[in-house]
């Protein structure tokens, strides 16, 4: 009996095929009206070059006009990744283009969707993006190139990293005229910005009211086309981060109620629980900087490792980047407010939820945020993390902890039932409680517990 294809909703733009998912495979169809494209992609050793260098994903071709890409995981999106992420992967989609003029190829598509985070490294996943390059054609790529990485990039370095938010309502993209009106005057002297942002915003009437026929006048060298690349990287480049101190990225490194022997204490237990489970993919929510992310990527669990601090999930790729772990993916993933399905007829960009399935979940020093400063009741908890994970690694955090007299210091203490009796009864309707244990020289209890729905 054949399995059902189902259709990837997010590749109905692209007429040179379509994704489609098979027995739990990803798959891709190459229409009829790329394939010399794609002919000239294999046959130019392109595809070779850029496979050899990692910079694209290799695939199998398994059937008439249908190829199988190596496997990913899990699919993460821009609006999900730190500065650092979003900047190699606009540093990747120029590379590959680069690469691919030398080959009489361009890239149709530079969106950041085409970028992916594959064994700690940023990929590119669209095989069907290349296509003959015609001299004197501009690059059709530049303006999405520009919304998709330079302008939300331009952004988090001259105004807030948050704004990468932005990128969720508008589906990836900052409009460059919007970008041009956020930014602040210093950005001007920013040679490359001054290019790409704020004179490409300015001709943008300009260029919209040109007849098709004016347009087509508009040539572009291929020395031109090279440069402009070039041009466009040093402006990626030159963008940085101001240095900042929050709360959450110096957490480890301040006081923060572990003794050394504690800290020690907490990292037994969870690597215990772990090999005794054996996972293949893990939630560490609340990850920090990915000190115990690391534990699950030993034990060669893809991780995703998400927080709701920018400065931290930064940090952590800055980690991650340099010790060249393939096991964690950093991303900002704000559990209160994860990310939404967006696009058209919301099923252009799954929701977070929708796109992955543990088979665990570590929720360390996490409960008392969740529980005091978000007012979610304890029962409520145990609901979502049993629907979400077949285990889940918790630690209960008590009132007598310094961290929630921290928490409510501020306010008042309207929270009677958070104690580790009634937290233990909320879970239990929820889970079994498979094993518990102190965390040695502090209040703090970690339990390991197995949902009692989760199918």
């Amino acid at each position: 009996m054949k399995m059902k294809r189902n259709n990837v909703a997010s590749s109905y733009r692209d007429p040179s095929g379509f994704i489609f998912k098979k027995n739990g495979q990803i798959f891709r169809q190459i229409n009829k009206s790329y394939q010399e494209n794609y002919d000239l992609l294999i046959d130019s050793e392109l595809y070779a070059r850029l496979v050899k260098e990692k910079l694209l994903i290799p695939h199998k071709e398994v059937g008439k006009n249908i190829i199988r890409p190596e496997q990913i995981q899990f699919i993460s999106y821009p609006y999900e990744w730190s500065f650092s992420e979003l900047k190699d992967a606009a540093l990747l989609t120029l590379r590959i283009q680069q690469i691919s003029l030398d080959y009489g190829m361009s890239l149709k598509d530079a969106t950041s969707f085409n970028v992916q985070f594959h064994n700690g490294c940023p990929i590119f996943i669209d095989t069907l993006s290349f296509e003959k390059y015609k001299p004197g054609v501009p690059w059709i790529a530049y303006r999405q190139f520009c919304e998709q990485f330079l302008a939300p990039l331009s952004l988090m370095a001259y105004k807030d990293v948050r704004i990468s938010q932005l990128l969720v309502s508008g589906v990836g993209s900052i409009p460059i005229d919007l970008a041009a009106k956020l930014l602040p005057l210093k950005a001007k002297f920013n040679f490359p910005l001054l290019l790409h942002i704020f004179a490409q915003a300015g001709s943008q009437t300009k260029i919209n009211n040109l007849t098709s026929r004016e347009h087509k006048t508009i040539g572009m060298s291929l020395n031109a086309m090279k440069e402009l690349i070039n041009n466009l990287e040093s402006a990626v480049k030159s963008l940085e981060l101001p240095k900042e101190k929050t709360v959450w990225n110096t957490y480890y490194e301040d006081n923060n109620n572990y003794s050394s022997k504690a800290f020690s204490s907490k990292k037994d237990l969870v690597k215990k629980y772990l090999t005794q489970i054996k996972p293949k993919l893990v939630w560490d929510a609340g990850a920090n900087d990915g000190t115990f992310s690391k534990i699950s990527a030993d034990l060669n669990a893809l991780t995703l490792s998400f927080d709701n601090d920018y400065a931290v999930v930064e940090n952590n790729y800055l980690r991650i980047k340099k010790t060249k772990e393939k096991n964690i993916l950093p991303l900002f993933i704000d559990l209160i407010k994860p990310s939404p399905a967006v696009g058209w007829n919301l099923m252009e960009r799954e929701s977070f939820f929708e796109r992955s399935s543990p088979d665990v979940i570590l929720a360390l020093a996490l409960i008392h945020h969740l529980a005091i400063a978000a007012n979610l009741p304890l029962s409520m908890l145990a609901e979502f993390f049993s629907e979400h994970s077949k285990y889940l690694i918790i630690e209960f955090v008590p009132k007598e902890d310094s961290q929630v007299k921290l928490l409510l210091a501020a306010r008042e203490d309207i929270f009677p039932d958070y104690n580790q009796k009634s937290f233990e009864l909320e879970f239990s309707k929820y889970f079994s409680i498979s094993k518990k244990s102190q965390v040695a020289g502090s209040d703090r209890i970690l339990y390991l517990m197995k949902s009692k729905s989760f199918k």
